[in-house]
């Protein structure tokens, strides 16, 4: 019990960010990584909420039309039942030929909504031009828009964008480097010197000194085996290996849109005095209105009659400053009294954003001050 005790007071003094990850939520394989895939495509059978006389949708129909061996015309056609689209993809590695991934359809046109229509053969092209996919099917569509004669109009989520599960056959493999490789590279997420050694330490230690090498703070060569089911049994160990990251830089990231900061467990203060008030000045105008008086004098005495009124501006003005708040960050002051500190004072958001630059400005922030 006793030992159970002094473990459980250990395990709690640790730092949080020694704790174990997995390689594989760390870092990324070199080479194995998805392809984006885009592709230009005809939406038919909307119940009138197509792109109408849009000469867009009207050549691209004529253009489908002729390729069956039809003859006909843009000005006999009409695109209300039909959509010009985008067809995007996302193709994953190590997929293979007859493969199905899922695509996402998208109106370039004046469509309302995409409802009930299906998507015509679309070749799918990757960044080199060539064509990687077919993609073709019914859409589904999670939004809905409804017009009236009168103008009036609802509309949920959002109807004009439209998603076909498994809509698109794979016609050609991205080769990998993967299986042709003598190396397999690893790169870290965020890149980082010491987490790169702590990687190689901890891949060494599970498969032999040497069997990794640092090449930079962010890739580790490891020599993989030349037997190709070997070789996938071996990234399948590799990255499940558990590493303890090294602490991240001491940074403050500061959101100027939303007032969001956040500060990172590393961050440090040196001695010094932050003083923090406010000055409110509030300016009330109002007007003192007199009945004005005429006055006329002849031989038979003095004749006071009422006049036009008088308006005379009363404008007063009142200073609030209430007396300043002080406090002090002592050396190598931690996040947890930071933040004590600067929310005893009950600054807001774009306060406290001021006092963290006042006090890099100063040169007391030992931290990198982000603005996102």
């Amino acid at each position: 019990m006793i030992a159970r005790l002094v473990l459980a007071a250990l395990m709690a003094l640790m730092p949080a960010f020694a704790q174990a990850d997995r390689l594989k939520d760390l870092a990324a394989l070199a080479g194995v990584r998805s392809n984006q895939l885009v592709g230009y495509g005809v939406v038919v059978g909307l119940a009138g909420s197509g792109d109408g006389n849009s000469g867009l949708t009207l050549q691209s129909l004529e253009s489908l039309i002729s390729r069956l061996g039809l003859q006909v015309s843009a000005r006999d056609l009409n695109a209300r039942n039909a959509a010009a689209v985008m067809v995007t993809a996302e193709l994953g590695p190590f997929l293979k030929e007859g493969q199905t991934i899922d695509v996402t359809v998208s109106t370039v046109g004046q469509a309302k909504s995409l409802q009930g229509g299906t998507l015509l053969m679309t070749p799918l092209l990757g960044a080199d031009g060539e064509v990687y996919a077919i993609a073709q099917g019914n859409l589904a569509v999670g939004g809905l828009g409804i017009e009236g004669n009168d103008g009036s109009s609802l509309t949920v989520n959002i109807p004009t964008v439209g998603r076909i599960p498994g809509g698109a056959t794979v016609e050609r493999a991205v080769q990998s480097p993967f299986q042709s490789s003598d190396f397999l590279v690893l790169n870290l997420h965020r890149p980082d010197f010491s987490t790169a050694a702590a990687v190689v330490r901890a891949i060494d230690a599970t498969f032999g000194e040497g069997t990794a090498i640092a090449v930079d703070a962010a890739s580790i060569s490891i020599y993989a085996p030349a037997d190709p089911g070997r070789r996938v049994a071996f990234a399948g160990a590799l990255e499940n290996i558990e590493v303890t990251p090294d602490a991240p830089p001491a940074r403050v990231a500061i959101n100027a849109r939303t007032g969001t900061v956040v500060i990172g467990g590393n961050v440090r203060v040196s001695p010094a005095a932050v003083t923090h008030g406010s000055l409110t000045v509030r300016v009330t105008e109002d007007f003192d209105v007199a009945q004005g008086t005429n006055v006329a004098t002849g031989p038979g005495g003095t004749v006071m009659t009422p006049g036009d009124p008088v308006v005379t501006p009363d404008t007063q003005i009142d200073v609030d400053q209430p007396p300043a708040r002080a406090f002090v960050f002592d050396a190598g002051v931690t996040l947890s009294s930071l933040v004590d500190a600067i929310n005893a004072v009950g600054v807001s958001p774009a306060d406290l954003v001021a006092i963290l630059d006042a006090l890099r400005e100063a040169g007391a922030l030992r931290a990198e001050l982000v603005i996102i």
